[in-house]
């Protein structure tokens, strides 16, 4: 055993060891950094089980206590979750009942029922250019069936119409182009107006009726107009300025991703001659000037009333 001495020495001499040690580590780890890092890594290696059994009591100490904060919110959980079964089950009801009567009723309205829209889905690329300054390509594949004039929508509403179309992309002029011009109708006043685009993210409306001005908040649905139907969803009118509504777009137009395009046909439909309607007839063609000019026509007697005898 030591002498009292000796370990009163030693235990002066330890505290500068460990200094110089220290210091020699340091210069040694600027002096020979790979063979220090690799020391290193050796060491966290070898200490890895030791720090993942520290932690290993910690994360099932959480794992239980997020168990039990669990098992005291069951009894309340299982009562939300039944009163929302009985109020789904109850609104289930109502609609089943509901398609029962609307079947009836259109049945007994001898209904005609819509056809189906067919659609492409494509997803929008980068646009290199075009006539357009809004306008998004779609990459839709090849063998698609989309014509000019089809209606794009993604899953909030209206996006714009087909202006091009490729064997495998087309171009969709955006509601908010410049060149766009989209009859609609409002929701709350019921009066028809026409949504021009401005490049801006939201149209403004003109043409709409002065004692029906648009009212700050409602639904804008279009109007119906060729291939695009009436009652697609466009967004809602919000006053930019005084006397300066504008349409606030449901869809996205600046974060879009995938884009529906549907065919909704053409508009064939031609009214009904109305009473007294006269056709006017077409005047004879010369195959080389075109239309004959009135000179042509035969002198016609004088009639009582236009200045004849």
């Amino acid at each position: 055993m030591l002498s009292i001495h000796a370990r009163q020495v030693l235990a002066k001499a330890v505290l500068p060891i460990l200094i110089l040690l220290a210091v020699g580590l340091v210069l040694l780890g600027l002096v020979r950094r790979p063979a220090v890092d690799g020391v290193r890594l050796m060491a966290t290696d070898f200490m890895a089980p030791a720090y993942h059994g520290l932690v290993w009591p910690q994360e099932r100490a959480k794992v239980w206590l997020t168990d039990l904060r669990g098992a005291t919110d069951l009894a309340k959980e299982n009562a939300r979750l039944r009163d929302e079964n009985r109020a789904l089950r109850h609104w289930y009801d109502v609609a089943v009942a509901l398609a029962a009567e609307n079947g009836r009723l259109k049945k007994s309205l001898h209904w005609i029922p819509e056809t189906v829209p067919q659609y492409v889905t494509g997803r929008v690329t980068r646009d290199d250019g075009g006539p357009y300054s809004r306008a998004v390509l779609l990459d839709v594949g090849s063998g698609h069936d989309v014509r000019i004039g089809d209606v794009a929508l993604d899953a909030a509403g209206l996006l714009g119409r087909v202006t091009e179309v490729g064997p495998h992309t087309v171009r969709v002029l955006m509601i908010n182009d410049d060149a766009s011009r989209i009859p609609v109708t409002l929701g709350s006043s019921h009066s028809d107006a026409i949504m021009a685009g401005d490049d801006t993210a939201s149209p403004c409306l003109i043409f709409y009726p002065q004692d029906h001005h648009p009212v700050e908040g409602e639904r804008v649905e279009t109007r119906g107009q060729s291939t695009m139907p009436a009652g697609l969803p466009v967004g809602t009118v919000h006053y930019s300025a005084p006397n300066r509504p504008v349409v606030v777009p449901d869809a996205d137009l600046d974060r879009l991703d995938i884009v529906r395009v549907f065919d909704y046909g053409d508009d064939d439909s031609h009214a009904p001659d109305a009473p007294g309607r006269v056709r006017v007839k077409k005047l004879p063609q010369n195959p080389l000037t075109g239309p004959l000019p009135f000179s042509w026509l035969p002198n016609l007697p004088d009639m009582p009333g236009r200045g004849g005898q």
